[in-house]
């Protein structure tokens, strides 16, 4: 008898524990998945595609197959978020542009220090 109480507390105890199911996006969220990534990725590919990247890829070592790849590596995350912050990526070094800002900087600055004089 306190065997079967036992056995039937146990039973009752594993059927009370809560099962959760994981949840399961459905067709279209699936797709519209499919088709962001491939969006993001095509935009991705166009700026690694750019003359000025490959030149600069290519210098370290990187040749248009590997970077694909490397690309098709990335989970749909990460892939948005790069295509999301290109805009906000900067090449490193001073541009012609900024260095002529500087020079114009720099002139005006002499030009106040000669005039205070």
């Amino acid at each position: 008898m306190l065997k079967r109480c036992i056995i039937l507390f146990v039973v009752l105890a594993v059927a009370a524990i809560p099962t959760f199911a994981a949840p399961s996006p459905s067709k279209v969220v699936a797709n519209q998945s499919l088709e962001s990534r491939a969006a993001d990725l095509a935009l991705v590919r166009d700026v690694v595609a750019n003359a000025e990247v490959a030149k600069v890829l290519a210098a370290r070592g990187f040749t248009q197959e590997q970077v694909n790849q490397r690309l098709a590596q990335l989970s749909n995350q990460d892939l948005h978020q790069l295509a999301q912050n290109l805009n906000q990526l900067q090449a490193a070094g001073i541009t012609t542009r900024e260095w002529t800002y500087i020079l114009i900087g720099a002139v005006v600055v002499l030009i106040i220090i000669v005039a205070a004089s």
